[in-house]
């Protein structure tokens, strides 16, 4: 398994940089047939999402597809695949952003009862209360 670091699926997604894309995507095609062999954390995910946003104005819709596109993707393993879903599910459907969406994902997954936040556009996902 070959863990992949936010930048790589930066450049794949954007190609920003042609020579480095290529050199990603070369990889992707080496490896590409081994189920589960690219390993994406949840941190890089959150980064890519961020990154996305932020630094490239991606519109929440392309920010979804390509997370849909990497879950759909057989060479990727995620740290924590069903988690990912339900929070890019509560993503496409509220107006947070997908850290919070998985950040709740992730606590309820853990048994938690409730996320308490101060962001209000967190209060829309479920179990999330405003302190």
């Amino acid at each position: 398994m070959i863990a992949l670091d936010t930048n790589v699926l930066v450049r794949l997604v954007t190609r920003d940089n042609e020579a480095q894309a290529q050199r990603a995507k070369a990889v992707f095609d080496t490896h590409g047939e081994e189920h589960g062999c690219f390993f994406v954390s949840d941190i890089v995910l959150v980064e890519l999402c961020w990154t996305l946003s932020r630094s490239y104005e991606l519109q929440r819709a392309d920010i979804a597809r390509t997370v849909r596109a990497l879950l759909e993707n057989s060479s990727i393993a995620f740290e924590s695949s069903l988690v990912v879903r339900n929070a890019l599910n509560s993503f496409e459907t509220t107006t947070a952003d997908f850290p919070d969406c998985l950040i709740v994902a992730k606590a309820g997954h853990a048994g938690c009862s409730h996320t308490l936040t101060f962001d209000q556009r967190m209060k829309l996902l479920p179990e999330v209360q405003l302190l």
